[in-house]
């Protein structure tokens, strides 16, 4: 019997080449679109979940009460590591970390020379998060301030296939370290993303501000991390940490730690008045969502096109029935053959999703592979084809196996118009889908176009954040000066931070300020020339100069903090900064440094030589910007000899801010053009069907004196109805929907009401585009062969 449904079912889908054609490409483009989707979904959810502890990992976050609203902080201070230590609280581990740099590892006397991204963090780091270790005890490798541990790729950049172990490093340009360890290459979904791990005890020793912090209560700039003995116990461990900032001494505002489960850092990170309020999330569900629906849309291209044609399979269910088949048995058969389609379908879309994954990698910056070793992915890759099988023959297979075999033999039955209805509802369907990715294309377009087009409140052009090292630091001054004389420099400055991030937050007080405000400043720390250099306009009074000794107790702000501050005559006004009085020497214009997505902060700059981490260069403008940067980098070399010259442009820093919705809008205007593509393949079809049913009725009305024009506009008639239909109940739809996505954006642009007529004229003629080529074929045939047969 298997054979039997086997051989009809290739037999039909050759005898119907053109829409078994139809059928298998809808089906294709719409599985390869899904596992493109899906492998970028799976990506996101597994994040750190390849850690063993993963669900007994979390981070010690602060909520900081003030303005009338709760701050999330992930920095915490560093005497919270001693206090996280296990104390009945449950709490069975507990490390700090830094935020991750960039660090130099030379070896063979300077001979070779990499830079590798690198964490400091404290002896048990390891033991929590166990990263795989290929070389060393993870209870060891930490312990000793001269070692260091290092990735596989990082191994064998250095040393080859010889064993690391003991051999010695060059960190930094500064000290010797040996190595402890060598750990397996950290997987590209891992929040963690390092090379190196250096231990604190080394911070602890070379750099002196770690040892003033480690008993300051007030200083929030460490990470620490805590291993609970059990996850259900986290509700008692957060409560027994909860007020530690209180006893000791913070009471200044209403604040307390908590914990932040390592499972939801990737997808939940984004906080509203200290509340979890979603994140990457909302994409990996918005993507899902889409994922399915494409498969719905080629699932009711095939409905539609199997229903349209059952006449043609009418009698050979009056033959099978009359001869003694059940309808159990003609269901089987039919859904089996759509099932035959969905598998032909999902071989053709895994081959065509492995060879377009390269540029897909490219597009979503991830490098996502099929896993075809995975039990799992061929578990959810038969789940597809048999999902997409009976949902796509489930409406054909008892459609047509309810015909009576009397009447169907006698010819009694009309079909195609008893399928009519049911098309109609499918058809309008697929295009109110495509309408609302069409409209959500446009809008998000928009979005990103008006917060590319804020005024940034400094000139992005030719400027270049360079990777700051202890040898800048010692030579700061003899560079500065000589990259200015090389005449291809305009200014230099340095700074705790980039123009396009902000590394600190600070409160600062002012005369008249009521006892209950408490304003967060952004900060910067910098020296001379730092507007200069960034191209920021100065509204009031003067930046730092050499002129004046008195600016290492000096203060600017820009125009936002002014307004918060409603000072009459802001010169000269004196501010309190960590106890102390400075006086406030200039006002700036608003710099659009964080978040592109919301309002500019009030900041407040201050000058400080040793509390720098960046150096910003601005070259004048060239037309060989290549022979500008050569000369920079000869002076970098003089200077900083030991260190590779790097850099990043400013203006392509600003565009990573726009990754995510970038993102979004590339995905969702791709799928949204293969969702129209498939849309338009199920429609073709369904047009050519319909023009070849009525091709009697187009001859008698040639024959009666019809026009061409008047031919098409009656054969248009009916799918302009449900496309117009399809965007009457969408359009509604997509303004509510994409109402609730903007409001994540404190800085969104509006739905525009042309947006919707633009967008049902694009669908309305897309359609009528395809249904008038068949409509015209059908038209101009000759109405002699069509009704030589009557």
């Amino acid at each position: 019997m298997f054979r039997n449904y086997f051989i009809i079912t290739f037999r039909n889908l050759f005898k119907n080449g053109f829409y078994s054609f139809i059928n298998i490409a809808g089906l294709s483009i719409g599985i390869t679109c899904s596992i493109l989707i899906l492998l970028w979904v799976v990506d996101e959810v597994t994040y750190d979940k390849f850690l063993p502890k993963a669900d007994r990992l979390y981070q010690v976050w602060a909520n900081a009460e003030f303005d009338g609203k709760k701050h999330a902080w992930t920095s915490v201070p560093l005497p919270t590591h001693e206090a996280m230590k296990p104390a009945n609280n449950h709490i069975k581990r507990a490390a700090v970390a830094d935020w991750g740099y960039d660090h130099l590892l030379s070896v063979d006397n300077e001979q070779k020379r990499i830079t590798k991204r690198g964490y400091y963090v404290s002896d048990e780091f390891l033991n929590m998060f166990e990263f795989p270790l290929l070389k060393g005890n993870s209870t060891q490798v930490l312990n000793d301030p001269s070692v260091i541990v290092i990735s596989e790729s990082t191994a064998r950049a250095l040393f080859g296939e010889e064993d690391p172990i003991d051999k010695i490093i060059h960190l930094d340009n500064e000290k010797d370290v040996k190595v402890s360890g060598v750990f397996k290459d950290v997987p590209k979904n891992s929040t963690f993303q390092f090379d190196v791990l250096i231990p604190w005890k080394y911070r602890e020793v070379n750099n002196p501000w770690v040892k003033e912090n480690q008993t300051n209560w007030g200083n929030y700039s460490f990470q620490v991390f805590v291993e609970l003995d059990d996850p259900k116990n986290a509700d008692d461990a957060e409560k027994s940490i909860k007020g530690l900032l209180a006893e000791h001494g913070e009471k200044e505002m209403k604040q307390a730690f908590f914990l932040y489960p390592m499972l939801r850092w990737r997808l939940f990170s984004n906080f509203e008045n200290g509340i979890e309020a979603g994140g990457l999330n909302d994409y990996v569900q918005m993507f899902t969502v889409i994922a399915v629906f494409i498969i719905v849309i080629a699932c009711i291209n095939f409905m539609n096109l199997a229903t349209a044609r059952s006449e043609r399979r009418a009698r050979e269910v009056g033959i099978r029935k009359s001869v003694g088949s059940r309808r159990a048995e003609l269901i089987a058969q039919f859904i089996g053959e759509s099932t035959m389609i969905a598998f032909l379908a999902f071989a053709i879309a895994v081959l065509a999703a492995q060879l377009l994954l390269p540029y897909y990698n490219q597009l979503v910056e991830k490098s996502l592979v099929i896993p075809y070793a995975s039990s799992k992915f061929w578990m959810a890759s038969i789940g597809i084809v048999l999902l997409t099988g009976i949902v796509s023959g489930s409406y054909p297979a008892f459609y047509l196996s309810s015909f009576e075999p009397v009447k169907v033999l006698k010819g009694k039955v009309s079909v195609g118009k008893g399928a009519s209805t049911p098309r109609k509802v499918l058809v309008t369907l697929q295009f109110g889908f495509s309408i609302l990715l069409i409209i959500g294309t446009i809008v998000i377009y928009r979005q990103i176009q008006l917060v590319k087009n804020r005024e940034l409140g400094y000139q992005q052009e030719n400027l270049i954040a360079v990777n700051y090292n202890n040898e800048i630091r010692k030579n700061y001054k003899p560079l500065k000066q000589e990259l200015l004389a090389t005449g291809v420099v305009e200014a230099v400055t340095r700074s705790n931070s980039a123009i396009t991030e902000v590394n600190s937050n600070n409160f600062v007080g002012w005369p008249g300020k009521p006892e209950d405000v408490r304003v967060i400043f952004t900060t910067i720390t910098t020296e001379y020339d730092y507007t200069r250099t960034m191209g920021i306009k100065i509204l009031e009074g003067r930046d730092f100069s050499e002129d004046f000794t008195s600016d290492s107790s000096a203060i600017i702000v820009n125009k936002a903090a002014l307004d918060i501050m409603n000072l009459k005559d802001p010169i000269g006004t004196e501010l309190d900064l960590w106890g102390k009085k400075r006086k406030l020497i200039g006002i700036v214009d608003n710099v659009l440094m964080d978040d592109p997505f919301l309002p500019v902060k009030p900041l407040f700059m201050i000058y400080h030589e040793t509390w720098i981490d960046n150096m910003t260069v601005r070259l004048k403008k060239t037309e060989n910007l290549s022979e500008s940067l050569s000369a920079v980098e000869k002076v970098f070399a003089k200077y900083a000899p030991a260190y590779p010259f790097e850099y990043k442009f400013a203006d392509v820093e600003f565009q990573k801010k726009f990754t995510h919705i970038n993102l979004t809008s590339k995905l969702a205007s791709l799928f949204a053009g293969l969702t129209i593509v498939i849309t338009g393949l199920g429609l073709f079809g369904l047009a050519a069907f319909t023009a070849e049913q009525r091709t009697k009725e187009i001859g008698i009305r040639k024959v009666l004196g019809a026009t061409v024009p008047g031919l098409v506009g009656l054969m248009s008639k009916d799918f302009s109805k449900l496309v117009i239909l399809s965007f009457l109940a969408s359009a509604p739809l997509a303004w509510w929907l994409l109402s609730m996505y903007l409001e994540r954006y404190t800085i969104r642009t509006s739905i525009e009401w042309w947006v919707f007529p633009l967008t049902g004229f694009i669908a309305l003629a897309f359609a009528l585009s395809i249904v008038s080529t068949q409509a015209l074929r059908a038209a101009h045939a000759n109405p002699a062969r069509s009704l030589r047969s009557e």
